[in-house]
């Protein structure tokens, strides 16, 4: 009777296992559902419950945030896992440009054993530029912060030349307060009757307001053709129109006349008309 009891019970114990995984209960001969909770906490864990993916960490650095027209940046972007501090070598990043209302792809570039990638574009335009990590099986993907990079607008060769032809065409006209061409000048009214000429473009009668026209352009990327207006402080007071190697051309002031000069100073903005 033991053994027969002993072998009994044994089958009673599996049939519990067995109901217990199907959600039911064996209680004194009768069979009792479970609720779905219990059943579940007593379902095994599987390996895909607990293998969420990682959100790396990204650090982006621009070789620059300023270039003149088709000048190259270079992105270099590096990505670690934040669970253990190590590098991440897997999956692509891509360098987008933000154009005309969404993210362009510009050059792209898979991880490798040192975690970063350098990547590099002539952008045309000025706007904002991201790397895109696009993800692995291990790690989410992650778009980096966008940083704006200023572009120099071009200037093609034949524009800056033909804007100094008109510029020179006026060498030795006499200097008169509020003169606008075509035989006198004043500085304004030099600069405004030689870029009417050669480019359309209208400018008011005064330098100071002349400095707010055109595309800003940096000192160091001034080019032959551009408008340069003097200040005192952020007041421009005198302008004109760069010729190249420091000098340029404009009508100084009362007694002298157009010429090409020496710059006069330091204080100036630089403006693109063409």
């Amino acid at each position: 009777m033991r053994e027969l009891s002993s072998s009994r019970g044994r089958r009673m114990r599996g049939a519990g296992t067995v109901a217990l995984s199907l959600g039911i209960c064996l209680c004194a001969g009768q069979l009792v559902g479970v609720s779905p909770a219990s059943a579940a906490a007593a379902a095994p864990i599987t390996a895909a419950a607990v293998s969420a993916k990682v959100k790396p960490v990204v650090t982006t650095k621009f070789s620059t945030r300023k270039v003149k027209y088709g000048a190259k940046v270079k992105v270099t972007a590096k990505y670690i896992n934040p669970t253990n501090g190590k590098v991440v070598t897997s999956g692509t990043v891509r360098l987008q440009a933000y154009r005309k209302g969404k993210w362009v792809n510009q050059a792209t570039k898979n991880l490798g054993k040192s975690g970063s990638v350098a990547l590099t574009m002539a952008p045309k335009v000025s706007g904002y530029l991201r790397a895109v990590y696009a993800g692995s099986a291990k790690f989410t993907s992650l778009a980096g912060g966008k940083t704006y990079v200023s572009v120099t607008p071009k200037v093609s060769a034949a524009s800056g030349n033909k804007i100094i032809n008109e510029a020179r065409k006026h060498v030795g006209s006499l200097y008169k307060f509020g003169a606008a061409g075509p035989s006198r000048f004043d500085c304004s009214g030099y600069t405004m009757y030689v870029y009417r000429k050669t480019t359309g473009k209208k400018l008011p009668h005064k330098a100071n307001s002349q400095q707010k026209y055109g595309k800003a352009v940096a000192k160091g990327s001034k080019q032959i053709g551009d408008l340069v207006v003097f200040r005192n402080g952020s007041y421009g007071y005198h302008a004109g129109i760069y010729a190249g190697s420091g000098y340029m051309y404009d009508s100084p002031h009362t007694g002298a006349r157009v010429s090409k000069r020496k710059m006069i100073g330091s204080n100036y903005v630089v403006r693109r008309l063409a």
